[in-house]
């Protein structure tokens, strides 16, 4: 069994397809095959059933992928400590993110690291917070920044930083003339985002505090900037942070509602069984100086 044979098997795998695994892996389509069928011929054991032009993981191919993914964590894990003694001058660095973070707090600091560190490829990848979370357990990603939530175990979970949510309609909504009854606000509409990310949950909470449990009318979406699009076009309220809704709040295009903001914590995840590189610790050193990034936990006070 050869790492090669592995990494083709994922892919096939996660597209259920092996024309567009090939493509992925810029392989030949036969090649793909062959790499899949010694795999099976070596161990006796089938691991995809042929339906119709697509395949699908058989029961022992379902047992095999988390190990066949883990075995190439670890050894992208050593090519990177490797890579890592050459110091700053090349190498790569991933992040995965929640989406508040990923597109409002992140990209000025990939900016400035880029700048300072150009042979490093930065790559940041946005998700919710269950997926970020995923990623790093999977020793998929360098480090991970999530919002909100409670600590996850196994998992090196540092609080960052803290955010602030306000409800917020459109300048035109009735709500902003007169303010909503409880039976208004059970009634909606509302607009919210997935289950499983940060921004969700904190809006589950914060409804439930003034009373709606379950909201008669509710539109959900996958992003803030179609939450944000939605509740500008007058399609409802919605719970967004001030790094999303700020700049609308203060043209006059979304108005928040009365009450109190919501707080949440921005939060690191790391895995302490993946090697913490040098530029990982330049990038927190970078975004977070209070952070010791040797530790990934905070320095002593000043």
């Amino acid at each position: 069994m050869t790492l090669e044979q592995l990494r083709i098997f994922v892919a096939v795998a996660e597209h259920e397809h092996v024309t567009r695994a090939a493509e992925a892996l810029n392989l030949t389509q036969s090649a793909t095959s062959a790499a899949v069928s010694a795999l099976e011929a070596r161990h006796g054991a089938r691991l995809f059933d042929r339906v119709g032009r697509g395949i699908r993981l058989t029961e022992a191919g379902r047992v095999f992928l988390p190990e066949a993914r883990a075995v190439l964590a670890r050894a992208t894990s050593a090519e990177r400590v490797l890579t890592d003694l050459a110091g700053l001058g090349r190498g790569s660095l991933r992040i995965a993110a929640s989406q508040t973070l990923a597109a409002y707090w992140l990209p000025p600091l990939a900016v400035r690291f880029h700048a300072a560190y150009p042979g490093i490829e930065l790559e940041l990848q946005p998700g919710n917070s269950e997926a970020v979370t995923r990623e790093i357990e999977a020793l998929q990603a360098d480090l991970g920044f999530i919002e909100g939530g409670e600590a996850t175990e196994g998992l090196i979970d540092l609080p960052i930083g803290e955010d602030e949510l306000f409800f917020v309609v459109a300048a035109e909504h009735p709500w902003v003339r007169t303010a909503p009854g409880p039976e208004e606000l059970v009634r909606g509409p509302w607009i919210m985002r997935e289950k499983g990310s940060g921004t969700r949950d904190r809006m589950d909470q914060a409804l439930a505090e003034i009373g709606v449990t379950a909201p008669d009318s509710c539109l959900e979406l996958r992003s803030n900037e179609a939450v944000r699009a939605a509740v500008l076009a007058g399609g409802g309220a919605t719970l967004l942070s001030r790094l999303v809704v700020g700049a609308d709040m203060d043209a006059g295009r979304l108005v928040r509602l009365p009450g109190p903001p919501a707080a949440r914590q921005f939060r690191l995840l790391r895995h302490p069984g993946r090697h913490l590189t040098a530029a990982a610790r330049a990038f927190l050193r970078l975004a977070l100086p209070e952070i010791d990034p040797s530790l990934g936990q905070r320095g002593p006070a000043a």
